[in-house]
């Protein structure tokens, strides 16, 4: 999918962009690949490659799941700044949160913020089990997102803490995740969800299956969790 079919494919889906927004994308890119030469970012550099497996992919979540009640969006673990930010390219009018434990990353998605001229855009500095126990980010999100951060059992330790009940958890998935939805069963009812639905779908141009686990906050996650940094990727809940 080249550059040129990335606005007619989303407008399909409802979702339409202005010129403005499309330079977004464009500055994004360019962004991306200038900052990859220093640090690694992706290892996909390729302008229809990033069109499609990182801008459209991240954009999927607004495909399965209304953006429209939505104002405040945590991305844990969002290393370039997927799917937080082709979102909020989107739809303007999201709050969102980055939460990433590497500075170099946080500097590059602030510069990136920056250029883009994006507002209600927030760098947090953390691994995700610290910042899941500060008080100011715990349960206070609609939308809490990751995308190839983890195993669902531990990313939904990683990312339920920060979802407010009633809130939503987005896990962005590959293919194949029967065995990741078996094995996180526990790990989600301990931390207080309860999966709604799980959508699967190809991208287009034979770009692989993607599926992505809509989880519902129904209940206050426990205070010990997240347990500390480390400790839920050695011992996971399952």
């Amino acid at each position: 999918m080249g550059k040129e079919q990335f606005a007619p494919r989303l407008a399909e889906q409802g979702i339409s962009l202005a010129p403005s927004q499309l330079e977004q994308f464009n500055t994004y890119y360019r962004l991306l690949v200038e900052w990859n030469e220093r640090m690694n970012l992706t290892a996909i550099t390729a302008e229809d490659e990033v069109y499609l497996k990182h801008f459209y992919d991240s954009i999927t979540a607004a495909f399965y799941f209304s953006f429209a009640n939505v104002t405040t969006v945590a991305d844990i673990g969002a290393g370039a700044g997927f799917p937080s930010l082709p979102l909020k390219i989107c739809f303007p009018h999201l709050r969102v949160t980055i939460v990433d434990s590497l500075q170099k990353r946080i500097g590059f998605l602030e510069h990136l913020a920056k250029e883009l001229g994006l507002d209600g855009v927030t760098m947090v500095h953390a691994r995700a089990e610290d910042a899941g126990q500060n008080p100011q980010l715990r349960e206070s999100f609609d939308l809490v997102t990751g995308r190839a951060v983890a195993r669902l059992n531990i990313l939904a330790e990683y990312c339920l803490p920060f979802v407010r009940v009633d809130g939503h958890f987005l896990a962005m998935k590959g293919a194949n995740v029967s065995l990741e939805m078996n094995e996180a069963k526990k790990a989600i009812k301990t931390l207080g969800g309860k999966t709604v639905k799980v959508e699967s779908f190809e991208l287009p141009d034979d770009a692989g299956e993607r599926n992505i686990i809509i989880i519902e906050k129904v209940a206050s996650t426990a205070k010990t969790y997240p347990r500390k940094a480390g400790i839920p990727a050695k011992k996971p809940l399952c």
